[in-house]
């Protein structure tokens, strides 16, 4: 299966992580500014963007996302990563990291969580987890929408409907919430306890950059800033007036965020 990704510029890798169910369109206000002096990777996930999309929610599982991370990983010779993470992009790049933790030279943590199957879901989540399993409809463009704060324009929501042209399309958008651990035996569980395990001990540089208003997992900062030794807030604590999709509300305040701890790592 063929993965689509972005690369834009030169220098140390800035590796740019998606989650669910967006693609590398969410970075599009942060790769500018931060390609002028790194190489900028953002890829999408297989049933996500410009990748291949398996049609039956069955051909997907933790191990799929996993192995085909690794594929781009070893493609691209990737290595002193600076790994930016969010939403599912958090699961699987805090996995990798717990993994090939030689890979990763700096973390930088966005609304995400490692969940291990000991920790409840929020209501918000099994309410999502619940809608997207279930419903005839996945209006993928209206839920990233739902996710942001600030309005959004109508044809930035057409951009994220676009890689999903009809319902066959959206079985890996669909299956990506059932794949969160909710139980200790769930595949992904020991990847997650590796991450906390490596992440609880990491000395190279972190940043967590969590937004202010995001219901589904906005309490999940205080978690990474007391587990990761390194962890260094920003200004203010949170980025400001931000849903879930924090790169969609603010990227170019993030950017200017990374681009800043860059310079003093």
């Amino acid at each position: 299966m063929r993965m689509h990704y972005v690369d834009e510029g030169s220098g140390e890798t800035i590796l740019l992580l998606h989650g669910e169910p967006s693609w590398s369109y969410l970075y599009r206000k942060m790769i500018p500014s931060l390609a002028e002096n790194h190489r900028v990777i953002a890829f999408d996930w297989l049933g996500f963007g410009r990748s291949d999309k398996p049609t039956k929610k069955g051909d997907y599982s933790f191990d799929f996302h996993f192995r085909s991370f690794e594929h781009v990983l070893h493609a691209l010779n990737l290595k002193d990563i600076t790994v930016v993470v969010q939403d599912w992009g958090g699961l699987l790049g805090l996995a990798m990291v717990g993994q090939k933790p030689e890979l990763f030279k700096r973390v930088v943590i966005m609304n995400t969580f490692i969940p291990n199957g000991h920790d409840l879901g929020s209501n918000a989540f099994n309410a999502w987890r619940s809608f997207a399993l279930n419903s005839p409809i996945l209006p993928i463009g209206r839920i990233i929408a739902k996710g942001t704060y600030r309005p959004m324009a109508k044809a930035v929501r057409k951009a994220y409907d676009a890689p999903f042209p009809s319902r066959e399309y959206n079985a890996g958008a669909r299956t990506f919430p059932a794949l969160v651990p909710l139980i200790p035996e769930d595949p992904a569980g020991p990847y997650m306890n590796k991450a906390r395990e490596v992440l609880s001990q990491w000395d190279k540089p972190c940043l967590v950059a969590f937004s202010d208003q995001d219901p589904i997992i906005g309490g999940a900062r205080g978690f990474f800033a007391d587990l990761i030794p390194t962890a260094e807030g920003i200004p203010g604590k949170r980025v400001k007036n931000a849903g879930h999709f924090l790169q969609e509300d603010a990227g170019e305040e993030i950017a200017d965020l990374i681009l800043d701890f860059l310079a003093r790592h």
